[in-house]
């Protein structure tokens, strides 16, 4: 059959523009892989040997079991820093089972100082924020370190994290992460390669140029001063993207949200498919709300899939599937290039075309609604990233109108 023949005149130009796009995308990796290179050899700032330490509070909210929580948590607790830390735990539900893994961690570590807060009182529709509101009473020192549950970090943590934070015009700091499978199999190496093909090199790119402003609720450090100067977390207690939030308001003091040069772990827990779309799903949603008009124009970076569409699409040349096969070299290069800058383990290369078709068709996905799923609760997200949930829209839905 000649699909030519079938095809209207605009379908034959579908095949060219996606070709043209993934041969971008081309480039665009190639200068990822430049930039990624230049990033992991950023000098890192260091504290003097004898110099004093600020003490430090490390807020780790929780909600639920999770795999491998313990040995997460537990990387917070074995820190080399010369100045006291508290580490403040905190739950929501009395019957939460991570309590039971906060006190092995008390019972194992009887020299730190480790709290635990369960508050049910919810401050907003986002509850990992009502969570850091209740925890904050607690707070004991002048730097704040906010971190998630599943991170797993090195014993120079909070030192490296603090003399970032010591640096003249600094009143934040985040970091970089990369993908640590649970478990063994291809979902978690497919959902590790997501954040470290995808996520890491599209980072360093926007803020190399300067395009991007990100904050990453991988670590988020402050001092104690510069959140109340900020609002405190009420301030953030309806915003899907907190994280984010909290990264402006720290900017808006006047000083710079920097990212270091190393990137610490994220714990990949899914274990099938689903579970995977709709984590992948939720931080699509979140990246579109913040920033539209970059989400689009991210399309590039699915340089693959696009490709493989164009190669399958009426108007296809004899080079199509060429192209396609430079653009998995390229994605194959870049890979590479993260694995070296940010010494990272070597990923399985052939799960590269699986990862980019499921990133691609998860990124097309996220136009299609403004609808999340969140630690089990599902919400909706209106256009300046406010959490609404769901129950509410069906209450709002069904009340009668005046």
């Amino acid at each position: 059959m000649d699909w030519n023949s079938l095809a209207s005149p605009a379908l034959l130009w579908l095949s060219p523009l996606c070709l043209v796009i993934a041969g971008a995308g081309c480039l665009y990796g190639l200068t990822a892989a430049v930039f990624v290179a230049r990033y992991g050899r950023r000098p890192v700032p260091v504290l003097a040997a004898g110099a004093e330490r600020p003490a430090v509070t490390v807020l780790k909210p929780l909600c639920g079991m999770e795999p491998n929580l313990y040995e997460n948590l537990e990387t917070v607790l074995r820190q080399a820093y010369a100045a006291p830390v508290q580490v403040i735990f905190g739950v929501q539900n009395a019957a939460d089972p991570a309590i039971g893994v906060v006190r092995a961690l008390q019972a194992a570590y009887p020299q730190a100082r480790i709290d635990l807060v369960v508050d049910a009182r919810q401050h907003g529709s986002n509850r990992k924020v009502s969570n850091l509101i209740n925890m904050s009473e607690l707070i004991a020192h002048p730097v704040i370190v906010l971190a998630d549950s599943d991170m797993v970090v090195a014993p120079d943590y909070i030192e490296r994290i603090v003399a970032e934070l010591a640096q003249p015009g600094v009143t934040g700091v985040t970091c970089l992460y990369h993908g640590v499978p649970a478990f063994p199999g291809a979902m978690g190496q497919l959902s590790a390669l997501a954040i470290d093909v995808q996520f890491l090199p599209n980072v360093v790119m926007g803020v190399s140029l300067g395009l991007a402003k990100p904050c990453f609720g991988s670590t988020v450090a402050f001092t104690r001063a510069n959140l109340e100067k900020a609002g405190g977390f009420r301030r953030f207690r309806n915003d899907l993207a907190d994280d984010y939030a909290v990264g402006a308001a720290l900017r808006d003091l006047g000083g710079r949200v920097v990212i270091p040069s190393f990137t610490i772990g994220h714990t990949c827990v899914d274990t099938e498919l689903p579970g995977l779309w709709r984590h992948e799903l939720r931080w699509n949603r979140t990246i579109r709300t913040v920033d539209p008009a970059g989400y689009a124009g991210s399309v590039v970076t699915h340089a693959f899939p696009l490709a493989l569409i164009g190669a399958l699409l009426p108007g296809a040349g004899t080079g199509a599937l060429a192209v396609a096969a430079l653009t998995l070299a390229c994605r194959a290069l870049l890979c590479r290039q993260v694995e070296k800058a940010f010494r990272l383990p070597a990923h399985t290369l052939w799960l590269l075309p699986i990862r980019d078709i499921l990133s691609f068709l998860n990124f097309s996905c996220a136009f299609l609604s403004g609808s999340v799923t969140w630690k089990g609760h599902d919400y909706h997200v209106v256009a300046d990233g406010t959490l609404i949930p769901d129950a509410d829209l069906g209450r709002d839905a069904g009340a009668p109108t005046a």
